[in-house]
């Protein structure tokens, strides 16, 4: 199937935008795409048009209300959010901890819900923000429980970013961490991804018995200890049992 040019080229910009670069020059992003100054200015001015892209006084780009909109609209369409909010905000408000609730886009995990814990004070996660796979406890069981013929081209092709000294750099270690969560149906991330910050997680399956999402528990290392996070991983897991039953999971 051909490739429209344009439009590759005017995703390409609306992908440099990203929690780290919120407003670019048009020069930067010029250098970044690797077009002519003109071409850029001239798709720019599309995505204007369509308020894909906003500009300010300084003349700085960033993006544009119609992305939010359409992303409300695609997070209303999930079911799945709907179903786990409940349980969610119980889990949250038992625990005093903050809950999350993550699907795979590929080879990272994406916040699409979350319920801020009254004892929380963990506020790096945010809705839409992306995790990787084999740092995080989401990722871990988002990761585990895909099929074969998904996870080998993922784990072949897998890129071990190293975050913490605790962060799994490789692929031998991934595989045997993630045979471990298999058979014990948790993950966990041991200050693997952020320093001083622990989860655990659990699966969440559809009503075809596929994974749908993973649900995690954050904590901090220094308030919340090994026998009280094995506690909210039993928590956790009860809590992706009644959102897979929400969602027509019926186990074997």
């Amino acid at each position: 199937m051909p490739i429209i040019q344009a439009v590759d080229r005017a995703l390409a910009i609306l992908d440099l935008f990203d929690e780290n670069d919120r407003e670019l020059k048009i020069t930067e992003i010029s250098a970044r795409v690797g077009l002519h100054k003109s071409t850029v200015h001239s798709l720019l001015k599309t995505l204007q048009k369509h308020r894909y892209i906003e500009q300010d006084e300084q003349g700085l780009y960033r993006l544009g209300m119609r992305l939010l909109e359409k992303g409300q609209l695609l997070l209303q369409g999930f079911d799945l959010r709907g179903i786990a909010a409940g349980p969610l905000r119980q889990l949250s408000g038992e625990t005093g901890q903050t809950v999350h609730l993550v699907i795979r886009d590929g080879a990272e995990g994406v916040y699409i819900d979350k319920v801020e814990g009254s004892k929380a004070a963990i506020r790096y996660s945010r809705i839409g923000r992306r995790v990787p796979l084999h740092s995080s406890a989401v990722g871990k069981v988002l990761a585990a429980f895909i099929p074969a013929s998904e996870a080998e081209p993922l784990l072949k092709g897998y890129a071990y970013s190293i975050h913490t000294p605790r962060t799994i750099a490789g692929e031998e270690a991934f595989r045997q961490e993630l045979k471990n969560v298999r058979e014990t149906g948790v993950a966990f991330d041991r200050e693997e991804n952020e320093p001083g910050v622990r989860c655990a997680a659990a699966p969440v399956y559809d009503h075809a018995g596929h994974l749908a999402a993973a649900i995690s528990i954050s904590t901090m290392a220094a308030t919340v200890g090994d026998t009280q996070l094995a506690e909210y991983a039993d928590m956790l897991g009860a809590t992706a049992a009644r959102i897979s039953q929400g969602l027509g999971y019926r186990p074997r």
